[in-house]
């Protein structure tokens, strides 16, 4: 593991600890250690915790609310991410990140369980597409990932074109057994929420 002043994270709901791989890296626990250390962000402003989500004292409304990364959760009422447009079902009050900008990255302490190859499938949401890349350790290890539209033009409600989920194979990617960190940058377009990244051991 290279030198890292972030740790993982936890909280009443999370116990805590590295993300474990194979699993899926759920997105909205990304590492503690703030701005500059466990994510950069370009406004550094939370626009779903106590924004869109108004403070109601709820544990969804007020997740990780001072913190620049903008998160949210998966809403089961009035159609808006249980839409009949997701190309993938999502799980209700599954926390993810949002308002994603151009230059945005999150870190992510895992435990590789065994070396391998593993496949990386990331469920997200994307109205104009875009693209992302994944570090190893701080090294590029993928690339401009291109991220395919979840535009429905037959959806007639139009703000719901930033609520069509979808899970969809990203990269393939080597790992070696142990503590590493995972950073998701968005490359280009930003406007995509993303709920994990779901790594198999394909080799």
């Amino acid at each position: 593991m290279i030198e890292y002043n972030g740790t993982p994270f936890c909280d009443e709901k999370y116990s805590g600890g590295p993300q474990k791989i194979p699993g899926k890296v759920m997105c909205a626990y990304y590492d503690f250690g703030g701005m500059g250390v466990a994510y950069y962000d370009v406004d550094n402003i939370n626009h779903g915790s106590g924004e869109l989500n108004e403070v109601d004292g709820s544990y969804l409304h007020s997740f990780r609310i001072d913190e620049g990364v903008s998160t949210s959760y998966v809403k089961f009422f009035d159609e808006i991410d249980n839409n009949p447009y997701n190309l993938f079902e999502p799980e209700e009050n599954m926390l993810y990140i949002g308002w994603t900008k151009p230059g945005n990255l999150v870190n992510y302490t895992v435990d590789v369980m065994q070396s391998g190859t593993y496949l990386i499938s990331l469920l997200y949401t994307s109205r104009f597409g875009g693209k992302i890349s994944i570090s190893v350790d701080l090294v590029d290890v993928t690339g401009p990932i291109d991220i395919t539209s979840t535009y429905v033009k037959e959806d007639p409600v139009d703000w719901r074109q930033w609520h069509h989920w979808n899970l969809k194979e990203i990269s393939a990617i080597e790992l070696i057994q142990g503590t590493h960190l995972i950073t998701l940058t968005t490359v280009e377009e930003g406007n995509m929420n993303y709920g994990y990244l779901d790594f198999v051991k394909i080799e």
